[in-house]
């Protein structure tokens, strides 16, 4: 039986979403050049997109302890196997269970990723634990995970309803498993050797790199400026409601001062018709003790 040669695109996808997130693009277009010979395999190359920060820490966690990203999916498949076995109060001690170990996961990643010089917001970590939730809870998102070529952080439901075609690299990524590449441990019988080597193309490259980050930092820019507008559109929508409620408290209090006024007024009318009612109460009981008495003497004649 011959044996089955693996995907170059994805040998090669698999090497790139391993480096460094600054290095990547500069390292995927020197790629496409050099397998230039394949017209279809370079392309292939340069649609290869850079990865999100949060996917970029979901790939490195996946490089550096497989294990523990494994451990992760093992649990997620045993819980959605044991979950339409559970109730309700089993449900929510598994849920709170998931949630711890995705928390711990995303700290470590986080650790990982600083090791490596890159700082992670926390929405970035939330974007990280929410891909590993994902894992847990969709067997495709597990295998995207797994595959270490994530493009971006991904969000799931657990209805079944994900969409995994823009959180890959390629569409061949899910089934893939990338390489473990964990830290070795620095050797202390051994010194490191430096030496210089220039770069004829070190100015070159550095203004590539640079032109890269200034067209990042732009795109960045934009979707903060889109969101600062949309932002101040609420604020603006929220303080024309509260003038607006503001407005209607100021009437409402004016009509209940002017109804308290009335209330007092109508109080002392109430007061003066109560006397006069109680006087003609008086006048109307002597004026029947009187007919009575008439009454009394009429039939003794």
């Amino acid at each position: 039986m011959p044996e089955t040669r693996p995907d170059p695109l994805l040998e090669i996808a698999d090497d790139l979403y391993a480096l460094p997130l600054a290095d990547f693009t500069p390292a995927r277009d020197a790629l496409a050049k050099e397998h230039k010979a394949d017209k279809s395999l370079a392309a292939a190359i340069k649609g290869l997109r850079k990865a999100s920060v949060a996917a970029w820490v979901v790939n490195l966690l996946v490089r550096r302890d497989p294990d523990q990203v494994d451990q992760v999916l093992a649990v997620g498949a045993a819980l959605r196997d044991a979950q339409d076995n559970l109730d309700a109060t089993q449900l929510r001690e598994f849920t709170k269970q998931r949630r711890q170990l995705t928390a711990s996961v995303t700290t470590a990643a986080r650790r990982m990723a600083r090791e490596e010089g890159v700082r992670t917001t926390q929405a970035v970590a939330d974007q990280v634990e929410a891909t590993l939730t994902a894992a847990m809870l969709e067997p495709d998102a597990a295998k995207a995970v797994r595959s270490g070529l994530l493009v971006s952080a991904i969000a799931a439901t657990g209805l079944g309803d994900l969409d995994l075609g823009a959180a890959v690299a390629v569409p061949e990524a899910l089934g893939f498993s990338a390489t473990a590449r964990p830290v070795p441990a620095p050797d202390p019988t051994k010194r490191p050797q430096l030496t210089v080597v220039p770069d004829p193309d070190a100015e070159v490259k550095a203004r590539k790199a640079a032109d890269a980050r200034v067209a990042e930092a732009r795109a960045v820019l934009g979707e903060a400026e889109k969101e600062h507008r949309s932002a101040r559109r609420a604020v603006e929508k929220l303080r024309a409601r509260t003038l607006q409620l503001q407005a209607e408290i100021d009437e409402l209090r004016t009509r209940i001062a002017e109804l308290e006024s009335e209330v007092e007024e109508v109080d002392e009318e109430l007061g003066e018709a109560e006397a006069v009612q109680e006087e003609a109460q008086e006048a109307v009981d002597e004026a029947t003790t009187e007919v009575e008495a008439a009454r009394a003497a009429r039939e003794r004649l």
